[in-house]
């Protein structure tokens, strides 16, 4: 009798516009399907030959759509897009599809015949059915209103008119590959025999599992039962720096032409490709772009204006093939043989990186070439030898070897940086008009030695760590120490460090390197990583930390050197892992002890009188010669020098006078109060005059 027995409110979860945070109102429609569930497990079969990237993506997110897939709404209620090609007669329910132009002109004209149109809009416009010349299809528009006036016959005679829906635009996006060529009505052979088909590669938003990716893969399935594309690179979002999704209406959008103007592109490019993997969502940082800037391109940018400088003074010319008419390799000084060995590692890996599509790995090895070991390692240690005035074998050796690197590296930093590689390969005068019209590099395996890559690496790393123990006193590498000690972990690392000993205390600015053996000098303790280690041993984990507290001295070197240990314990054993603790050493009183993996380092932080005197004799020397360069004075100048009176100056004159002489080229080194320029030190200042002699 129409009454209601109780009203309420229901208070419930509704959905919102992301774009308007406004309510949205979801209502029931008649819509068109494409079958898709037929073609269910063949899609599924199909997925697992494409290489996606990652292939979580992939066996996750698409393959699970694709387990639970419905069949696919079609239809769309909406004006501007392409028009649903079925028309109906809603009686008789007869139907049909129109499949190209040429099929709706004829049908058209059957329409015409029967009465139900006046004239053929399209033969009015003057199209020619067949034609397929840009200037004959743009007589005509198939879209919305004007292909809602047309009226075509059924094969009973009666009238049918089209249904006003639209096509899903994901359904032109996922026809993409064949639509491109006209297909089938022109170059069917692209499509047919594989030319244009399926893509090897194709790379969008992750979002896009539900959009292009399946629309791509449904349509090849169902048409051509293929894949769409052989390879796939998934990319996540991009951030803010906080890790909020960007938006207007927050006011959080970093504006990409506004980091272009001040970055430039290829800094923001290569920021974004190498920050993090590309399926991982992107925290975009603008000091991050900036810090690309100055480390990648302002580093390699100072690489080549410093072979420039000198490569002009010398005139120097490149031989078309280095390898072929330049200094031959086997001469060449062994740091050349180095820095092309790790040129040709450099070159495996980045193609092996790029072949797997992982191009933020590939983009870091570059980086980490650039600065660590063409930048900071070989161009420093060898500046020396491009001031000489004679072209000498070793001159040339070095320009060579520099100028490969250079070319090498603009040649991989191509699909990077696609702007700055071309400036890079064009001024050191590439063979071709442009970078990206050259090769990719091949490695040339004869080049490589792994032996002397590990010895470096080793020179390297002992560097680093003796620096960063020089910073934690605040002692500078002008200030030399008396010695740093190593104990081996093996005859293969001590061997190593012997190999390049020599150049790693003129590196760190030591006088001695010695070797310790046993455990009565360092002291090492274990400290177990309660992460992974709590999920490997549970329940045993607090057992296992006791017992590894208490490892003896030559119980740790044994983990070291076999990377393995193991312990009873609860009647079982359990074998600990290297890589599952950290190693500590403990300082003992005067030294500093650095530990990275299986590699410790001691350093001597004790100064004597005598190595206090050098030190200060170093400071001279770089004060003199900063008057030198301030004075305008040529390199072969011969000086004069006059220190005022101080006592830590004093002593490091009487004590290293004909050393500083020597590196200042002064004739005479006299103490006395003068007017010449006051200059700085640590925690006094004095005046220096320097005349020509």
């Amino acid at each position: 009798d129409g009454r209601a027995f109780k009203v309420q409110k229901h208070v419930h979860s509704y959905p919102h516009s992301w774009r308007t945070d406004k309510p949205v109102l979801y209502y029931p429609l008649d819509s068109w399907f494409i079958r898709s569930t037929a073609k269910k497990e063949r899609m599924s079969e199909l997925n697992k030959t494409i290489n996606w990237q990652p292939e979580s993506t992939g066996t996750g997110r698409f393959g699970n759509w694709l387990d639970n897939l419905n069949d696919w709404n079609l239809s769309r209620s909406r004006f501007w897009g392409t028009p649903l090609p079925i028309w109906r007669n809603r009686e008789t329910r007869e139907e049909k599809c129109i499949g190209s132009v040429e099929e709706l002109y004829n049908e058209i004209e059957k329409a015409v015949e029967s009465g139900f149109m006046s004239s053929n809009p399209l033969k009015d416009k003057g199209f020619v059915p067949g034609d397929m010349s840009q200037e004959n299809y743009d007589r005509i528009d198939l879209h919305r209103p004007y292909v809602d006036y047309i009226v075509l016959v059924s094969d009973s005679g009666k009238p049918m008119k089209r249904e006003s829906d639209l096509i899903d635009v994901w359904f032109d996006s996922g026809s993409m590959p064949y639509a491109q060529i006209h297909y089938p009505f022109e170059k069917r052979e692209k499509i047919d025999k594989g030319l244009a088909f399926p893509a090897d590669f194709i790379n969008e938003g992750v979002d896009q599992t539900r959009g292009w990716f399946f629309t791509l893969h449904a349509i090849a399935t169902m048409v051509f039962d293929s894949v769409a594309f052989k390879n796939v690179i998934s990319t996540g979002l991009v951030l803010d720096s906080k890790g909020n999704k960007m938006s207007k209406h927050v006011g959080n959008v970093v504006n990409p032409f506004e980091m272009i103007e001040k970055y430039g592109s290829d800094a923001v490019r290569f920021y974004m490709m190498t920050n993090s993997e590309p399926w991982d969502n992107l925290k975009f940082d603008p000091l991050g772009v900036d810090e690309v800037r100055r480390k990648l391109f302002g580093t390699l940018y100072n690489t080549y204006s410093f072979f420039a400088l000198y490569a002009n003074v010398d005139g120097y010319e490149p031989s078309v093939e280095l390898v072929a008419t330049g200094v031959p390799t086997h001469q060449r000084p062994e740091i050349d043989r180095w820095i092309l060995s790790c040129l040709n590692t450099l070159i495996k890996k980045v193609t092996a990186e790029m072949d797997d599509y992982d191009p933020t790995r590939a983009g870091r090895l570059i980086d980490a070439f650039v600065n660590d070991d063409l930048s900071n390692w070989y161009v420093r240690l060898n500046r020396k030898r491009f001031w000489g005035k004679e072209m000498s074998d070793d001159k040339r050796s070095a320009y060579d070897t520099l100028y490969t690197c250079l070319l090498t590296v603009s040649k991989l930093l191509a699909p990077f940086a696609p702007f700055y590689a071309d400036q890079l390969y064009k001024d050191l005068g590439g063979q071709k008009d442009s970078v990206h019209l050259d090769s990719f590099p091949v490695a040339d395996n004869s080049l490589l030695d792994t032996e002397l890559e590990a010895r470096m690496e080793m020179a390297q790393k002992i560097t680093s760590m003796v620096l960063a123990l020089r910073r934690k006193v605040n002692i500078k590498v002008r200030q030399p120490l008396q010695q740093i000690m190593i104990p081996a972990t093996s005859d293969e690392q001590r061997r190593h460090i012997e190999a390049v000993k020599d150049l790693i205390m003129n590196e760190v600015n030591v006088k001695q390197l010695e070797f310790v053996e046993g455990s009565g000098i360092l002291v090492k303790k274990v400290k177990c990583n309660f992460r992974t280690m709590g999920k490997k041993f549970g329940k045993l984990m607090k057992g296992i930390a006791a017992l590894m507290d208490g490892l003896s001295q030559e119980q740790i070197a044994q983990l070291e050197k076999e990377g393995t240990i193991a312990l009873a314990l609860e009647g079982q054993q359990v074998v600990v892992e290297a890589d599952d603790v950290e190693i500590i050493s403990e300082d003992i009183p005067g030294w500093l002890v650095a530990n990275e993996g299986n590699l410790t380092v001691a350093l001597e932080v004790q100064l004597t009188d005598e190595l206090r005197q050098e030190g200060m004799a170093r400071e001279l020397i770089n004060r003199i010669q900063n008057l030198r360069k301030e004075s305008g004075l040529e390199i072969t100048d011969r000086i004069n020098v006059v220190v005022a009176p101080n006592d830590q100056t004093d002593a490091a004159i009487k004590a290293f006078g004909t050393y500083i002489g020597t590196q200042v080229l002064a004739d005479k080194i006299d103490v006395a109060p003068n007017e010449g320029t006051e200059v700085e030190f640590d925690d006094f200042k004095l005046n220096i005059l320097i005349n020509k002699n």
